[in-house]
């Protein structure tokens, strides 16, 4: 009985035994033409063979045969019983989960950007977002949150967090949330964007000009409403005021992006919803000249632009801002002249 068992077993078995590698081979050997020509992902093969990162494979990416983690193939088996039954999407999107699992991918090649990006407000996890306590019995949660917090999310406000309301106490609905990241790295990267593949030049790179690029075609917002990404090229800056008075813009289109999720009310005025546009003595610079572009680190940034004394011949890290001390009145945003030297402003030492 065992013996006749064995045999009948065994041609599946060794089927399974050579097809995985052969898949591997034949999706290696290929490229993303081979994955292309089974899975309906020809839109998603033709963008990447024109991206920054056309030279990455596929399966670099997104997962192999030998990929490890029985969920990865579970979720495969799953996709191939839908597809066999006509269940097949209109679009081919990545699930929340499997963005999530690309973090491991983004960070084998961009160790530093990841390690910034980890250790700053935007690596923030689910938990200390939507189980924060205070801001909860202030604020009712809704499903616009997910929109910056979250837009890879799978479902909505009631799928994630429990109960909706500001009593409280509140509970991860799907526990497996709770340490995600709630702004990964292809929320603000399209990783099939047109692009040219950085390449180490074999001189020394010329002074940065005015007219050089200082943005990479990556760079896009993931709108979870339309469940694609827009460039940050065709995000309109916002047209700021200060009362009645039009507020000068830095033209760094690098800002749009974080006008996105950092925005003002309708209004359009200065410091109204979580807008943080520069006024007074920073009015007109970009968010990214204080800013860090990954880690949201601030700490040098006074000593980019400033003589260490300023015009009063105070140390400039030592005013009675918010750049010293978080609990001060002068917001490091909007501070002004005539707010500390409330008697005028005294003349320009020479």
């Amino acid at each position: 009985m065992m013996l006749r068992f064995v045999w009948a077993v065994a041609p599946a078995l060794a089927a399974v035994l050579l097809l995985v590698p052969a898949s591997s081979v034949y999706y290696t050997a290929t490229g993303g033409e081979g994955c292309a020509g089974c899975h309906e992902i020809r839109a998603s093969y033709e963008s990447w063979s024109q991206s920054t990162h056309r030279s990455v494979s596929c399966a670099a990416c997104h997962g192999s045969s030998f990929t490890s983690g029985p969920s990865f193939h579970a979720a495969n088996a799953r996709r191939l019983m839908k597809h066999t039954e006509g269940d097949v999407p209109e679009q081919v999107q990545l699930k929340g989960l499997d963005v999530v699992r690309m973090l491991e991918r983004c960070m084998s090649c961009h160790r530093q950007e990841f390690a910034d990006w980890q250790a700053g407000p935007h690596g923030s996890a689910f938990s200390k977002i939507f189980l924060d306590e205070k801001h909860n019995r202030q604020r009712l949660l809704m499903d616009d949150c997910l929109r910056c917090h979250g837009s890879y999310y799978d479902g909505g406000i009631r799928q994630l967090v429990t109960p909706v309301d500001t009593r409280g106490p509140w509970q991860f609905v799907d526990a497996q949330w709770a340490n995600q990241p709630v702004i990964p790295c292809l929320t603000c990267h399209e990783m099939h964007r047109r692009g040219e593949p950085l390449h180490q030049p074999s001189q020394p790179r010329p002074r940065a000009a005015s007219g050089e690029s200082i943005q990479r075609p990556s760079l896009a917002l993931f709108d979870r409403r339309e469940q694609m990404n827009v460039a940050a090229t065709d995000l309109p800056l916002p047209a700021m005021r200060d009362k009645d008075r039009p507020v000068r813009m830095s033209p760094d289109t690098r800002q749009a992006l974080c006008y996105q999720c950092h925005a003002p009310l309708a209004t359009r005025q200065v410091g109204s919803g979580d807008d943080r546009t520069g006024i007074g003595v920073h009015e007109g610079i970009s968010c990214l000249a204080c800013h860090e572009k990954h880690g949201e680190t601030t700490r040098a940034s006074c000593a980019t632009c400033h003589p260490r004394l300023s015009n009063c011949g105070i140390d400039v890290e030592k005013m009675d801002t918010t750049f010293l001390s978080v609990q001060s009145k002068h917001n490091i945003h909007f501070v002004k002249c005539a707010d500390c030297h409330t008697k005028g402003i005294p003349k320009k030492r020479v």
